[in-house]
């Protein structure tokens, strides 16, 4: 996401380079490019209008100090703008309710169902609730089924009715269930259509009338850019909805609906989708997702993400099997599942300051390390623990068996002696460990 809108915005920049101070023909032309970068990434006329004025009103004058080049103060002030376009602060959760209900809604396709078993999920793990996802959905035959597999692979109940045609029953019923047992948080999922009519926005209302949710979340697809904000317009004249969710921010999407929806709506974007796991799910951080816009990076999600799958005793048993050179292919295979858990290695390398830019036109497969495993797992667990056994005809079998060649199984062992080495090397310096996340999750 955001690609394009970033490679153009750098171009834009370039304008300013060499310049000894911000003029108004300068600003000019630079805005200008800026503004055809925002239009080509779908983003509202108005909404782009607006932004570039803005920007031009802030730059001009400014007094540059000799050790802040135009060109720096220009992506400084184009990055607070898009900060502010977006939302400026992280929008915060509604969840005093007992239990707090939430109320999805969108059209058919947005991945409404999915972003429900997400949200309780993070709910479920981060913020240690115990919620309830509710089926609501009696419009389409295999949404009850696909909430409840959806609910059984991140680990929460699903209240459903099967043959329920009453949408507002199935929703009321779903809170004397919530109640009875405990329950803190209740998602409901709502059916949707390919497009907007009159029958879906009744039967909306009328959920929303008899449950009283905390929250209203609108989920839109970000890869359907104006129609998305459209869409978001009209939903919300007759919901008033609490805030929007957007999905499929890791396609390849334009990023114009993330950039005008809070100003033509004037609600909060809470959260994003960022792939098809469970797992894949962020709050929006409006002043992070204008750095990664700028080719800035986002470290400090990167290490969110990477703290989330931190084990402090894991790392302490680690880290005495390192110092006594026993890290072994079981260590290894554990270290990648951990990566792979954080999501995907395109996006995690985007995070890194100057590594999107790099990264921009090559492909990283999402399996690069589906060799590396198969290769691990054709070991004996004996030949994990013990990697020095590897010789040459059990090299010769792990590359029949893992259906990869010995070249691959040699540069696999290569590297992880490097790995070891490198390991015992840090270790051995006594590095800080990495300190667990303490306190309230940022957004809620």
């Amino acid at each position: 996401m955001f690609e394009n809108l970033s490679e153009r915005l750098e171009r834009s920049f370039k304008i300013l380079k060499g310049e000894g101070k911000i003029t108004e023909i300068n600003v000019a032309e630079t805005l200008k490019d800026v503004r055809r970068a925002l239009l080509d990434a779908d983003v509202n006329y108005r909404v782009a209008k607006d932004f570039t004025d803005s920007v031009k009103q802030k730059a001009l004058g400014q007094n540059v100090l000799t050790a802040v080049k135009p060109k720096q103060m220009m992506v400084k002030i184009v990055h607070d703008e898009l900060s502010e376009l977006m939302g400026g602060n992280t929008a915060d959760m509604n969840l005093k309710g007992h239990p707090a209900i939430i109320l999805m809604a969108g059209l058919n396709g947005a991945g409404k169902t999915t972003m429900s078993a997400k949200l309780a999920k993070m709910l479920k793990e981060k913020r240690h609730m115990n919620p309830l996802l509710a089926a609501c959905d009696t419009f389409r035959p295999a949404a009850m089924e696909q909430l409840r597999v959806l609910g059984e692979q991140a680990g929460v109940p699903v209240y459903m009715e099967l043959g329920a045609t009453d949408p507002v029953g199935v929703a009321q019923n779903a809170i004397r269930e919530a109640r009875a047992k405990s329950f803190d948080v209740l998602i409901v999922d709502t059916a949707g259509r390919q497009a907007i009519d009159e029958e879906l926005m009744i039967q909306i209302q009328n959920i929303r009338d008899a449950v009283q949710p905390d929250e209203i979340l609108f989920v839109v697809d970000a890869m359907t850019g104006q129609d998305a904000v459209n869409t978001a317009k009209e939903f919300n004249e007759r919901l008033d909805y609490t805030g929007v969710v957007l999905t499929k921010l890791d396609g390849d999407t334009r990023g114009g609906a993330a950039l005008s929806i809070k100003t033509v709506v004037d609600k909060p974007i809470k959260f994003v989708g960022t792939g098809e796991k469970l797992e894949a799910i962020d709050i929006f951080h409006p002043s992070r997702m204008a750095d990664r816009i700028l080719g800035m990076g986002d470290i400090v999600s990167l290490v969110e993400r990477a703290q989330e799958q931190y084990d402090e005793e894991e790392a302490r048993r680690l880290s005495k099997k390192i110092q006594k050179n026993q890290f072994d292919f079981n260590d290894f295979y554990a270290q990648i599942q951990q990566i792979k858990k954080m999501g995907n290695l395109k996006e995690l390398a985007g995070m890194i300051p100057g590594v999107g830019k790099a990264l921009r036109d090559v492909e990283i497969d999402d399996n690069a390390f589906k060799n590396i495993e198969a290769i691990i797992l054709s070991m004996t667990p004996k030949e994990r623990t013990h990697p020095e056994l590897l010789n040459t005809s059990r090299r010769m079998r792990l590359a029949a068996g893992s259906g990869t060649n010995i070249q691959e199984v040699n540069r696999l062992i290569k590297q992880f002696d490097q790995t070891r080495k490198m390991m015992k090397m840090v270790t051995g310096k006594k590095m800080p460990q990495m300190p667990p996340m303490k306190g309230r999750m940022p957004g809620f």
